[in-house]
């Protein structure tokens, strides 16, 4: 089983990490390039931003505060910033696919298409839903304490995971309306946010990233669980 598990994952997970490296070297990325000519237009300001706040969103990582550090080292564009987002998008690719291929044990999916459901359910867990408080975010966009935020991301992927665990697996229609109150808990809580929003690149260009950071992450989690689901059965039946 734990041999299983393994395979199924780096098979997923490669596959999956490919496909978004593949879709954010098209459209994510240059959408960043864009907003740091904004960014470093600045002449004497030290901007806190925070990149993407989405699980596996693009090639500058997770939600993060920082201001810029001369010293520190930055993959430079091209080759150097392709290959850091590939292996970066493949660690937490291979990460997700473990996590699937772990449920996998307890309910597997009997077709290949019931991998996509599986897929959705994560794309809502891990992006969806905490994007819905926590928009992804180009460079120079102000941003709340990331504490706060990395508290905020995680109870409410927790709190999406338990509901719409309750809501496809609950026998009692109690459960199911407990499911929908657990998912709705984090939003009438509400993200933190700054007291005024700041960014340094246009508006159009800041609507665009959050188009196109949903739609990768969606595809890339319709791949994930297609692929594990198909992968998981195959191996089943050998």
């Amino acid at each position: 089983m734990i041999k299983r598990i393994a395979q199924t994952a780096g098979f997923a997970g490669l596959f999956a990490a490919i496909v978004l490296t593949l879709l954010q070297s098209l459209w994510v990325t240059p959408l960043i390039l864009h907003a740091e000519t904004f960014e470093g237009a600045e002449p004497a300001a030290v901007v806190e931003h925070s990149h993407d706040a989405i699980g596996v969103a693009h090639d500058h990582g997770s939600a993060s505060g920082h201001s810029h550090d001369s010293e520190a080292w930055a993959p430079e564009d091209g080759w150097q910033r392709l290959l850091s987002t590939g292996l970066s998008n493949l660690v937490v690719a291979v990460g997700f696919a473990l996590m699937l291929a772990g449920l996998f044990t307890l309910r597997a999916p009997e077709k290949t298409w019931q991998g996509l459901l599986w897929g959705l359910a994560g794309f809502a867990t891990f992006v969806l839903a905490p994007s819905a408080g926590l928009p992804p975010e180009l460079p120079g966009t102000a941003a709340a304490e990331l504490v706060l935020r990395q508290y905020w991301w995680i109870g409410t992927a927790a709190s999406t995971a338990a509901g719409l665990a309750l809501l496809a697996f609950g026998s009692h229609w109690l459960l199911r309306i407990l499911g929908v109150l657990i998912l709705a808990l984090p939003h009438l809580v509400g993200a933190p946010h700054p007291a005024a929003h700041e960014s340094l690149a246009p508006q159009a260009l800041e609507q665009e990233f959050i188009l196109a950071s949903l739609l990768t992450n969606a595809a890339f989690w319709a791949v994930l669980g297609l692929v594990a689901a198909w992968f998981h059965g195959r191996k089943q039946h050998v």
